[in-house]
């Protein structure tokens, strides 16, 4: 009897039955392989940040197999639900991980799993029943005050200032860090309205983001234009690495008497609330703006302020008295 290209014999029915003369595929094995083929593509398809991702998720992989099951590695068949539920239950009380964060490792092993189901290695897909739920958090803003406040500081010290401007310049336009960073000169054109735009696709889910540049953005636009970094590679702005930009964020929240934790990626959702919804510019036109496929991923940037709400019913009241 012949299947494919194979004879079918007793002896090779009974090996398929048994496994046996088949490369077994392991779990960590195949981790392995697909972080290495990540790392060969840091800065074409993924972000560096994305590849430390899921390291640490291989890690807490290897961890807690060596914790549970006293082993470096197991048969991809043996991830099971089972297999899962026991690992968010790893990540929670051992590694004493947020939900949020449990919940985000156990999605970076889903990946693995996938590669598996897709090349048959794994015959039953044990995410199925697998239903978790992320918890919303509330994500910091600067207030329409703090951000003035961050604008008029004078910075006698230069890497300070400079930070202050490209975080400001982000508030402005809503751009993320690997955006701004990669922001030339040649995505930044004359729109239909006689104002300069942004048109830069997104690097991390290669959507358009289309953005009018506002006075506050193009004061910082035109103050870098020829600073030698932005010359010699055509960049808008002189960015730093995100590390720095983060550090250096801490010293200026100290300085300008700001109490909140800030990253630069707090530029963009100071842009969602306080620079454009906060204003009355429709969500649906911020969703645009920022590039979101989805105008729900929209509404968790975005939160309504108390006093926006305050001047809709203000608004509302009076069109009810007059009519």
């Amino acid at each position: 009897m012949v299947a494919g290209d194979e004879v079918l014999t007793a002896e090779n029915i009974r090996n398929r039955f048994t496994g046996k003369g088949e490369k077994q595929r392991t779990l960590v094995s195949v981790f392995a392989d697909h972080n290495e083929k990540m790392a060969s593509l840091v800065g074409q398809e993924f972000e560096k940040s994305t590849l430390t991702q899921y390291k640490t998720c291989l890690m807490h992989v290897q961890d807690y197999l060596k914790l549970q099951y006293n082993l470096q590695d197991v048969p991809v068949a043996k991830i099971t639900f089972e297999f899962l539920t026991g690992f968010e239950y790893y990540l929670r009380s051992i590694r004493k991980c947020a939900n949020n964060s449990a919940i985000k490792y156990v999605k970076n092993l889903r990946k693995i799993v996938r590669i598996c189901l897709g090349n048959g290695w794994l015959a039953i897909d044990p995410y199925i029943n697998y239903k978790p739920k992320t918890k919303k958090t509330n994500r910091v803003v600067l207030s329409q005050e703090e951000l003035v406040r961050l604008i008029q500081k004078e910075f006698t010290i230069e890497r300070l200032h400079l930070v202050r401007d490209i975080f400001v310049f982000s508030c402005y336009t809503g751009l993320a860090y690997a955006d701004a960073r990669k922001l030339k000169h040649s995505e930044v054109t004359l729109g239909i309205d006689g104002n300069r735009w942004v048109h830069t696709a997104r690097k991390k889910t290669d959507t358009i983001s289309r953005v009018s540049v506002l006075p506050v953005a193009l004061t910082i636009l035109e103050k870098y234009a020829d600073h030698p970094q932005c010359v010699s590679k055509g960049l808008v702005l002189p960015v730093m690495s995100n590390q720095k930009m983060n550090a250096y964020l801490k010293e200026i929240t100290d300085l300008c008497g700001i109490h909140k934790p800030l990253t630069f990626h707090i530029a963009r959702h100071t842009f969602a609330t306080t620079v454009t919804l906060s204003n009355g510019v429709p969500i649906e036109s911020v969703s645009k703006m920022i590039g979101h496929t989805s105008i729900k991923t929209t509404q968790l940037y975005a939160q309504v302020l108390d006093h926006k709400i305050s001047e809709d019913m203000q608004m509302l009241r009076k069109k009810l008295v007059a009519s």
